[in-house]
């Protein structure tokens, strides 16, 4: 996997110093034009992985822009407008994540999402606690962070 990323880089490269346009959308198109060549090349290899996730890396970043702009947006109304919409609560998150790795990295990309924080994690690895700052359904909550952040950050890791 390492071995496809680093080819990729280098393709990437290629076609930054052939077309000589040193701008980071033509980096963005070189690395998938040099994506595609991979993925043709290796069309009959078992080992899939890297294709498999570098969709979902970028797929990834999208949604988590995605969410940290409507947060940003919540927040600056809330701050703007002179009546507050704060409704702030803690929510005990069971985890599927199991290495602290895993759980280190979500704690992070919640946290990175403004509105909430990571309080702490639990003895046995097995929750978080989360500070939100507009928590209207728990539940929702909860689903949001399984099916939004959790399930698509463990399917590019593991």
């Amino acid at each position: 996997m390492i071995k496809h990323f680093l080819m990729n880089l280098l393709l990437s490269f290629i076609w930054v110093a052939l077309t000589g346009s040193m701008y980071y959308s033509n980096f963005l198109f070189g690395f998938l034009l040099g994506f595609f060549i991979l993925w043709i090349m290796n069309i009959n290899e078992s080992d899939h992985r890297y294709f498999y996730r570098v969709p979902k890396t970028l797929g990834f970043i999208l949604y988590f822009l995605y969410e940290m702009i409507v947060a940003n947006i919540q927040v600056a109304y809330d701050v703007i407008t002179p009546k507050y919409f704060f409704k702030p609560g803690i929510v005990r998150y069971p985890l599927n994540a199991k290495t602290d790795f895993e759980i280190n990295l979500l704690s992070m990309v919640i946290s990175l999402t403004p509105g909430t924080l990571i309080m702490d994690v639990s003895e046995d690895k097995k929750s978080l606690y989360i500070h939100v700052m507009y928590l209207k359904d728990k539940d929702r909550f909860i689903e949001q962070i399984k099916n939004g952040f959790e399930r698509r950050l463990l399917e590019i890791i593991r």
